[in-house]
């Protein structure tokens, strides 16, 4: 299989939530795609956190595309000359006040949607979180911070009894698979 040819690349917006790029694509057939739109966004982390009580530590607020209330895990982008590990921690910090002494474990890195999307995620465990600091929430933030038993989210997703997303569904799985590894 070979990789397709851009022929030309036009950004048909730019903000700092990411760009928007329509690119002419050369297929390895000869077929010309005139239109092919490509969504730039940053990179992203996100965190599994588990209390040393066993509690998983999830943030609940509004997603304004979804047009709901979502519960999640916490996750964000990095800044400027942040590591990853550095901005999990910061992210974890800022939006629920918990912090761990332990080490962030990587449990995978993917491709949000590499169809029509530049960017990634990777996705961390941190243990035996506890709560150290009050939140320091963005002025567009609102969040709400939940802890449940680890064990009983599997159903409330299962079931749809929680409202979230891919990536927590995902990360849980991860981290029950991690767990049941290294126990």
């Amino acid at each position: 299989m070979k990789q397709w040819k851009t022929l030309n690349t036009e950004y048909v917006h730019k903000s700092s939530y990411g760009n928007i790029r329509k690119d002419i694509c050369e297929l390895p057939n000869g077929m010309v795609i005139n239109d092919y739109f490509v969504n730039e966004y940053s990179d992203w982390v996100n965190a599994v956190v588990l209390t040393k009580e066993n509690k998983i530590l999830l943030v609940e607020q509004y997603r304004h595309a979804g047009n709901d209330i979502y519960l999640e895990i916490p996750a964000g982008k990095r800044e400027h000359g942040e590591t990853d590990e550095e901005g999990i921690i910061r992210e974890v910090k800022e939006e629920t006040g918990y912090i761990s002494r332990q080490t962030p474990i990587l449990l995978g890195e993917f491709m949000i949607n590499p169809a029509t999307q530049t960017n990634k995620i990777r996705t961390y465990l941190l243990l035996d979180a506890y709560k150290q600091f009050d939140q320091e929430l963005d002025e567009t933030e609102e969040i709400y911070v939940q802890l449940l038993d680890f064990e009983s989210l599997g159903s409330l997703i299962k079931t749809n009894k929680i409202k979230t997303q891919l990536f927590t569904a995902h990360a849980y799985y991860l981290t029950k698979t991690f767990l049941s590894e290294n126990p």
